[in-house]
């Protein structure tokens, strides 16, 4: 499986990879984009399995690339790494067709959490 992780900060896209090892999915290969912008050309290039990503980002936010992707028929599993995780932003997340949002600080028990049932 191909993991994309995007965001902002590289060292969070640092611990997430490290977060996702922990959680069991050190067999998986990561690739990274800092912006959403750059995980478009990711995606054109060669799609990823499942998308990570922030909210927050210069040049085209989370929530941005997901209604990106979503219309130009995309239907990669999505889910928001954030710290946005307030009631209307996670339903925000759903609505625009996000899989899932886990928010910051996170563990390994959440993203196994998310991602176990889409791996099943």
């Amino acid at each position: 499986m191909r993991i994309l992780i995007v965001d902002d900060s590289k060292a969070m896209r640092m611990i997430v990879a490290r977060t996702l090892r922990e959680a069991g999915y050190d067999e998986h290969e990561f690739v990274e984009a800092s912006n959403g912008r750059q995980a478009l050309e990711v995606v054109a290039d060669e799609p990823p399995d499942v998308v990570l990503c922030d909210w927050n980002m210069p040049e085209m936010s989370g929530l941005e690339l997901l209604t990106c992707l979503r219309g130009a028929g995309w239907s990669i599993p999505f889910g928001f790494v954030t710290s946005e995780a307030s009631p209307h932003m996670r339903a925000a997340a759903i609505d625009a067709g996000a899989m899932f949002l886990i928010a910051k600080p996170f563990t390994a028990q959440d993203f196994q959490d998310a991602l176990d049932p889409m791996l099943a």
